[in-house]
């Protein structure tokens, strides 16, 4: 209507002032209901012309939309398995930080494990400090073993010695003997350093292994247990959440609740245009949006991301061949819309309805000395016509809660 208003006034209004003040002729008598088509056709003609031209210009250049909705995603609240519930900690409603406690399932079992992985850390720290006593006794046999070896080996010495002087001294037997005894002695002295190096080896390797091990098991018992207290991931408030100490609570089928981020719906708005506004549609571009939750308000927006397909498109693969007549209407190109201020949707309720206007500009474009005065004239006739999106988009946030309260049964 108001492009229509626009057009007339270019187009039927000169005509009908020309015959009226021009011709002479009069509303009522000359120009009446019979003749009014005759005498102005070409103003109707090229008022209805005009008005198609400028519609079209106005809502291809400067698209709208009602598709605005602050969409927001809420966190459920499930652990990482089944259990009974055991202890609560919040109410519905009630505000969370994030790493607060909500509830606590039944953690018994998990307990008793990490309880066995402590005293397992425990018995090998045990075996460590006996390793160390091994060690010592080990060090004591070998200087024992050492001790009968030097004196064997002595003694064979002497024998040798005396032997060489005076083969009839000592018999060759005697000597025979203590050469087997002084390898028997150096075979103990092997013996003991070997097992001396086995307790060294345990000590330094196999028990600090088994250790980790068991300090391994230890940490994962303890994750295991602290998966029994579910925490908030991120602050927000908690809905929906009616546990009750007893209940069964299963990540797969039942949720204990919803958690809605803080400032969840409060940065951005997403907008569905038509597809034939897929070639216009640019982030940078600046927009406008009016919100049923904030009555009589125009936020300034701007478009920050353009999504480059359109979810009506999509499919899942199955056993059915696709069909297209399966599409049941066409999509819409998702469109990200940002506040152009700080806290630009502070007062708009997340989840709220909206419409909005983008607007086209050729500034840059009008910068440049190879346009024609025929296309700078276009271009800035074009960027004009914006004003009459604008003051539409004024109209529906004027008239938005009347509609809302009166016409829809909105109260």
């Amino acid at each position: 209507m108001l492009e229509l208003i626009l057009c007339s006034m270019l187009t039927l209004l000169p005509d009908y002032l020309y015959r009226r003040l021009v011709q002479g002729k009069r509303l009522g008598k000359e120009i009446n209901l019979f003749s009014v088509w005759f005498e102005l056709r070409w103003g109707i003609v090229g008022c209805l012309m005009l008005t198609v031209a400028l519609i079209t210009t106005v809502f291809y250049n400067h698209p709208a939309t009602t598709n605005v909705t602050a969409y927001f995603r809420t966190v459920p609240i499930v652990p990482e398995a089944n259990g009974r519930v055991a202890e609560i900690f919040v109410k519905g409603s009630d505000e969370v930080k994030k790493g607060q406690p909500i509830f606590r399932l039944d953690n018994s079992r998990q307990q008793a494990e990490a309880e066995t992985a402590r005293r397992k850390v425990a018995e090998i720290e045990a075996q460590l400090v006996m390793a160390q006593a091994d060690l010592a006794a080990s060090e004591g046999q070998i200087t024992q073993a050492q001790g009968a070896y030097d004196q064997a080996l002595n003694e064979l010495t002497t024998k040798q010695e005396l032997n060489r002087r005076n083969p009839d001294i000592v018999a060759r037997r005697e000597i025979e003997k203590l050469q087997t005894l002084v390898d028997t002695r150096q075979g103990g002295v092997d013996a003991a350093q070997a097992a001396k190096q086995a307790v060294e080896t345990r000590i330094s390797t196999l028990l600090p292994a088994q250790k980790a091990s068991a300090e391994a098991a230890l940490a994962q018992a303890e994750v295991e247990l602290n998966k029994t207290v579910i925490r908030a991931g991120v602050s927000g408030r908690v809905e929906q959440f009616a546990l009750q100490v007893g209940d069964i609570v299963n990540p797969f089928m039942r949720a204990a609740g919803v958690l809605i981020p803080e400032g969840a719906g409060r940065r951005s708005l997403y907008a569905g245009f038509g597809q034939i506004e897929a070639q216009v549609m640019r982030a940078g571009m600046v927009a406008e949006a009016a919100c049923i939750s904030k009555p009589w308000s125009i936020i300034p927006m701007v478009v920050t991301d353009v999504q480059d397909y359109i979810a009506a498109g999509q499919f899942r693969g199955g056993e059915q061949l696709l069909e297209a007549q399966q599409v049941a209407k066409p999509g819409t190109v998702l469109v990200r819309l940002d506040p152009l201020f700080d806290n630009g949707l502070e007062d708009v309720t997340p989840g709220s309805s909206c419409v909005a206007n983008a607007y086209t500009s050729h500034h840059e474009e009008l910068k440049s000395a190879d346009l024609s005065s025929f296309q700078r004239f276009v271009l800035h006739g074009v960027d004009a016509v914006g004003l009459v999106h604008a003051l539409l988009l004024r109209i529906q946030a004027l008239i938005m809660p009347i509609k809302s309260l009166i016409f829809s049964g909105g109260h």
